[in-house]
This record gives structure tokens, sequence and C-alpha cells, in this order.
């Protein structure tokens, strides 16, 4: 039995997430179906994270186990010649039997676009949020060292998704906010995040910059707990997973 780790990108916009969902175009759907077709073999993956709708990913890991000795080339090859044109996969290498996409993670970055020119860009629809106006990139910066390191993020959380976990209490490594032309990218680091939170930290962000909140302000929601205090959860379309680590 051999146990495959593959690296993918694909532009999420038109699946309903990562997971197979029932009545639903799911990527892990589409890549299972395409690997059935490849080997012959109805196998499940194992993928490292579950993105949401509409999000995108740069290197998502996924490994699985097979009886087939197709080469890893072979499988690069033959998948890409298969999947539909939104999901490449990057690499595919054989690795120990013990290894698994999410449990071995050790943690993930995530990348969130920001189109902040007057007039949207149109072949950047659903790559990136368009937010027309220019944004305090040095508040910004200021404020996110505020939510980095060991917090309890339950105020950065989809109000639903608390019910079902034992902590909301995570790490963030860095948070950083670089200006590239007319965009501004958000890459935030940690060792786990919940539900639709990177997505409330950039609206925390955003909301710094506007004035709609402050400093203070989440402070008082990692301490509390209170999703008021925090910002808006912005849209999925500007949300890549851009790296894992093991």
């Amino acid at each position: 039995m051999r146990n495959l780790k593959v690296m993918m990108s694909y532009n999420g916009a038109s699946y309903h997430g990562y997971q197979i969902q029932n009545n639903a175009n799911s990527i892990q759907q589409t890549v299972e179906d395409a690997i059935k077709t490849l080997i012959g073999e109805k196998i499940t993956i194992n993928g490292c994270s579950r993105t949401d709708t509409g999000v995108h990913a740069k290197g998502f890991v996924f490994n699985f186990k097979t009886e087939n000795s197709i080469p890893c080339s072979g499988f690069t090859k033959g998948m890409n010649a298969l999947l539909p044109t939104d999901i490449a996969i990057l690499s595919c290498e054989e690795v120990d039997d013990s290894f698994h996409a999410r449990f071995d993670s050790k943690g993930k970055e995530y990348l969130y676009r920001i189109n902040c020119s007057d007039v949207r860009d149109v072949f950047a629809e659903n790559l990136a949020l368009h937010y027309p106006y220019k944004l305090d990139v040095d508040k910004m910066r200021e404020a996110a060292k505020l939510m980095c390191g060991i917090h309890d993020f339950a105020a950065f959380c989809k109000s639903e998704a608390k019910e079902h976990l034992a902590t909301t209490v995570r790490t963030v490594y860095s948070i950083d906010v670089k200006e590239k032309g007319n965009y501004v990218e958000v890459y935030v680091s940690g060792d786990g995040f919940l539900h639709n939170m990177v997505r409330i930290i950039v609206g925390t962000l955003i909301y710094i910059s506007e004035g709609k909140r402050t400093e203070r302000d989440i402070i008082n929601a990692l301490e509390t707990g209170d999703r008021e205090l925090a910002g808006k959860t912005v849209a999925p379309g500007g949300l890549y997973l851009n790296k894992v680590f093991y």
C-alpha cells in the first residue's frame, strides 16, 4: 500500500467549499472522481483543511493510500488532464505510511487580497475584495500585532461554529500587511483557525483603518469573546489557503 502526498491549487469560485456535500459541487468530490477515473480505485482523500464556499487555495495538501503503482509524475500529468481548468495538481510524492495531511500539519498561512483601486478590476472578480478606498496600512499593521500570540479568538469566529468546539484558543504566529500596487495583501499564519477567523481578522483591520474600531476594541474582544467588538466578516473571494506547514 502506497501513501501519496499531493499538493494542488484551485479557484474555489465555482465550488461549495472543499468538503463533499449532498447536492453541491465540491473540490473533494471533483478530485476523488478524477482519481477514480485515472487509477480505477474509489478512494477518499484526506485534506489538510476545509475551505469554505468561494475560498481558493494556492498550496492545498491532501494524501491518500492506493495499491496502484502509477508513478508520481504520471499521476500529476494524468490528473491535470482530467481535472477542470480551475483545479491543478502541483506535485505528488510517496511518503511514509503514517503521514496524514490534516493531523500532521503544524500550521497554515492564509492570504487575503484587497483591491483598493477606484474602479473594480473585472479580471479579479471573485479573486479579491474590491474596496475602493485608501487603507491606512500603518494602523492596520499596529493593530495586527495585538492579535498575534496565544489568544481566545471566540470573538473572531462564526457564532454557530463555536458550539461544537472544545476550545476557541488559537496561536497566531504572524499577521503581515503588505502593499502591492493597488492591492493590499494580508498574510495570517497560525497553528489553526476557527470558522471565518481570518475573514473576521481582515474585517477588523479594515474597521481599524476606517476608525470604526480601536485597538482597545481588539483587546476587549480577545478578553471577552464579544463578537460585536470585532469587525465584519469580509467576502470569501479574497481568501486563499496559501501554505501548509509540516
